[in-house]
């Protein structure tokens, strides 16, 4: 016998300015408890009192734990995303050390103004609806350095797309290794020097 689904979608979308101050509320409280407890104890119950109010209230725009820990997740990755999105359509045409550039500089600062809930977040990923999440949001960061590699006169890929994931693993490994307390705190200035000019030999040399 199939388990039901667990519903990962919120009950309703917040519409009026109170309804959306009171999901932003349950983000914040959300981020906040997993940051200082961790996922296993990060509970509606925990979130509602945080936010200053009643599981009940909560309920009615998450109706589980698994679908506000994924609305979180979204979010935050959704800001990422868009970041990538800015940068890479504000870098088309330019050199491929200019697009290396931006797309370091703005995913780092996307991932990094805020380390202790980016890597809280990562834990999230791994939960229900948390891998669905995580394969839109990079999709659409793919696409958008696919449009990117594509504008520019010095470079002709023979596959864009399997490029434009590679160079994404090229940044998100080390970010992620950084956060998870793998590479040194004091290496992370040295991020955006070395990162950008890895990527832009990377590009060079498949140009």
């Amino acid at each position: 016998m199939k388990t039901p689904a667990v519903p990962l979608n919120p009950r309703k979308a917040p519409a009026q300015a109170r309804s959306v101050a009171t999901v932003a509320a349950l983000h914040t409280a959300t981020l906040q408890v997993l940051t200082r407890e961790g996922l296993s104890r990060c509970t509606t119950t925990r979130v509602a009192r945080r936010a200053g109010m009643s599981v009940g209230s909560l309920y009615q725009y998450y109706p589980n734990r698994d679908a506000l820990l994924s609305g979180v997740l979204a979010l935050h990755l959704n800001h990422v995303a868009a970041s990538i999105e800015q940068a890479c359509a504000t870098a088309r045409g330019k050199s491929v050390a200019d697009m290396a550039t931006a797309l370091v500089k703005a995913f780092l600062a996307a991932k990094l103004a805020n380390p202790e809930e980016s890597k809280a977040l990562y834990s999230i990923a791994a939960e229900r609806g948390g891998s669905r999440v995580v394969a839109a949001v990079h999709k659409r960061m793919v696409d958008a350095v696919v449009d990117m590699l594509l504008s520019s006169p010095g470079i002709t890929c023979a596959d864009p797309r399997f490029t434009a994931h590679v160079a994404l693993g090229m940044i998100t490994g080390p970010v992620k290794g950084f956060l998870e307390g793998l590479i040194p705190q004091e290496f992370a200035e040295r991020f955006p020097e070395h990162l950008s000019s890895v990527l832009a030999d990377y590009f060079r040399k498949i140009a």
